[in-house]
């Protein structure tokens, strides 16, 4: 069977948000890693030693999705105006900034410690709790970061690629790393529970809206899309965690370290 490349540019733009923004909880992540010890699969890809498990889980969460989150996104857009969709992604968005700000003090970046820490305040205290993205309507940039690219940043590889049940596109040290990236979102920090499951519903259903356009263009521009989706989900982690510690800022791109930007909702 022929396979996508990472190549297709419109379907990599599309494809590079988030594709692994699903996470909710830690515990898939213990299941996954049980799983793809004894579901190894001919290694036609040195990425990939777990083929087999993974295209088998792959079909489980395109299932899960279709059956139920792909809907809910839809009807989600359908009946909520364009402005309190926004509104929503930018308070997720915010809290998000917060994590990142302690990866890129952990990762010691100062530009991307400082833009996050001013990204926090400022549309805290001036964007209605983080309703509004003011910081970004003053240029302060976003600097996406995750505990999977604080280990790359301090020389952990990536290791194979990994799909967790309803999680999805994963790598080894993301899959270890989630429990401190779910532990380190301030929704863990909300009471009661009953609220905060909420907000993780909200949350979840709001990522699944922002790819909804991005899923229509991997679905009509691969021709299998789990081999797009998995090329282009490994490029982008390793490029991401490939930068030595020590690199001088003037000698790496603008988004070298970082992750992609959020969807265009």
């Amino acid at each position: 069977m022929k396979t996508s490349t990472v190549n297709d540019a419109p379907a990599v733009k599309a494809a590079q948000p988030r594709l692994a923004a699903w996470a909710c909880r830690g515990l898939p992540v213990l299941a996954a890693l049980a799983l793809v010890g004894c579901a190894s699969g001919p290694r036609t890809n040195p990425d990939d030693p777990f083929e087999s498990y993974n295209r088998s889980m792959t079909r489980f969460n395109d299932d899960v999705d279709a059956a139920i989150l792909k809907p809910v996104a839809t009807a989600y857009v359908d009946v909520t105006p364009t402005p309190v969709r926004t509104g929503v992604s930018n308070f997720f968005g915010n809290l998000s900034d917060v994590w990142s700000f302690v990866n890129n003090l952990l990762q010691l970046r100062a530009e991307g410690t400082a833009n996050s820490f001013m990204r926090v305040n400022v549309n805290t205290i001036f964007g209605l709790g983080g309703l509004l993205d003011v910081a970004s309507e003053l240029g302060i940039e976003r600097s996406r970061q995750d505990f999977g690219l604080t280990l790359g940043r301090w020389g952990v590889g990536t290791g194979p690629y990994v799909v967790l049940p309803l999680l999805g596109p994963s790598t080894l040290r993301d899959a270890v790393a989630l429990p401190l990236d779910v532990n380190g979102n301030l929704l863990r920090q909300v009471r009661p529970v009953s609220d905060r499951n909420s907000l993780y519903a909200l949350r979840m259903v709001d990522t699944r809206a922002n790819l909804l356009r991005a899923g229509s263009v991997i679905d009509n521009a691969a021709l299998d899309k789990y081999s797009f989706t998995r090329d282009v989900y490994m490029q982008l982690r390793k490029g991401q965690s490939s930068e030595p510690l020590f690199k001088d800022d003037a000698d790496r791109g603008a988004n070298d370290g970082v992750l992609p930007p959020e969807p265009d909702r």
